[in-house]
């Protein structure tokens, strides 16, 4: 019972970090998924007892600084000094109510800091910065097990079904500096990238699922789907300025409220009070939303990385750290790139820009 426990315990660490907002690391603006879900509990075990709870502390950064047109890396942009740089720190709380060994209730109320540098939204003569902090979206889930833990000793699935509210300031507003002969400075809204929440209520979807071969080693998968009914948010993208004649032709003046994914997969393996993982992590931000239109602006792509981590447990407590590292970068055409496509004649694509890596260090705790 005991081995089945720790291999339970490692996987919850691997299953959702949740920077929803999902955060693919960059402008491609997906945000955290949460702090982890109930699989961090065996649900066959004493210690998922009735009445039981757990906490997580999930904190993430990453730092995005290179742009890309689909997959090709541009660059000079760098060279140049013209790139933007993102650092993004989402701190997750979580706290999960065990109810038996079949049914558990997650909230997770995540607290974001962030900072952008440009040159372009800045007059293009200085690189300054524009900054946002505060409450993000909070998110509610319910989880299940489909198979009877008492006699599904190997495997097992796990669903959720949650509520994403808008939570987070959406219309987060900062300084934007025009350097020149007579220095001015406008109030206006955060790039969409580094805003507090998306302004839409979402419908989350989430498939956790683990299979153990030995002892030690076993494997394990999760899906999560954030489901965004709302087409826009009504949050301008001109930086307290007038949008231009061509981002009200193709619509992109208006941020948008896009739906996230999120696949992970990998195995994991035990040594004394240590756990060790290697996985495969897919983030995305699609161009079109499964319910609802899919009109503004958004920067969509996706992100494949490679998810190495570790997590080393005491009696009641946990601590792990995870690092996925990107392995493919992918921006792609937009709603908006569409739509200036058929209007000139010229193949449009945006660009965005990602990070290298992303942190995950965080504790669990276990209590009654």
């Amino acid at each position: 019972m005991k081995f089945i426990f720790r291999a339970f315990s490692a996987l919850a660490f691997l299953i959702l970090f949740t920077n929803i907002k999902v955060n693919a690391q960059g402008c491609v603006a997906i945000r955290s998924t949460g702090g982890l879900c109930t699989m961090d509990e065996h649900p066959d075990s004493a210690n998922a007892s009735a009445g039981s709870w757990l906490f997580n502390s999930n904190n993430r950064y990453f730092r995005s600084y290179k742009h890309f047109i689909g997959t090709q890396e541009q660059k000079q942009r760098i060279a140049l000094g013209t790139n933007v740089i993102n650092h993004a720190y989402t701190q997750d709380l979580t706290l999960t109510r065990i109810f038996n060994n079949r049914w558990s209730f997650a909230v997770d109320v995540p607290i974001v800091d962030n900072s952008r540098s440009s040159l372009y939204e800045h007059g293009n003569k200085e690189r300054l910065s524009t900054h946002s902090f505060g409450l993000g979206d909070i998110r509610f889930t319910t989880y299940a097990w489909l198979l009877n833990p008492a006699k599904a000793r190997k495997g097992n699935i796990q669903v959720g079904l949650g509520l994403k509210l808008a939570t987070g300031n959406y219309n987060y507003q900062d300084y934007f500096y025009h350097t020149g002969a007579n220095d001015t400075r406008t109030l206006g809204p955060v790039d969409q990238s580094i805003q507090l929440g998306d302004g839409g209520t979402g419908i989350t979807t989430e498939i956790n699922t683990y299979y153990n071969f030995t002892h030690k080693f076993g494997l394990y998968g999760s899906f999560y789907y954030l489901i965004s009914p709302r087409d826009q948010n009504g949050v301008s993208t001109a930086r307290g300025s007038t949008p231009n004649a061509k981002a009200v032709a193709n619509g992109s003046d208006v941020m948008s409220v896009p739906d996230q994914v999120m696949i992970r997969g990998g195995a994991s393996y035990g040594i004394s009070k240590f756990d060790f993982s290697a996985g495969a992590r897919y983030e995305c931000l699609p161009v079109h939303d499964l319910v609802g239109g899919s009109d503004g602006f958004r920067r969509p792509g996706y992100i494949i990385s490679a998810e190495p981590g570790v997590t080393y447990r005491l009696k009641s407590l946990s601590i792990y750290a995870f690092v996925p590292v990107a392995l493919k970068r992918d921006r792609t055409q937009s709603v908006p790139d569409k739509i200036t496509t058929s209007l000139t004649g010229v193949y449009t694509q945006g660009d965005a820009a990602f990070a290298d890596y992303a942190i995950n260090i965080g504790i669990t705790y276990r209590f009654k």
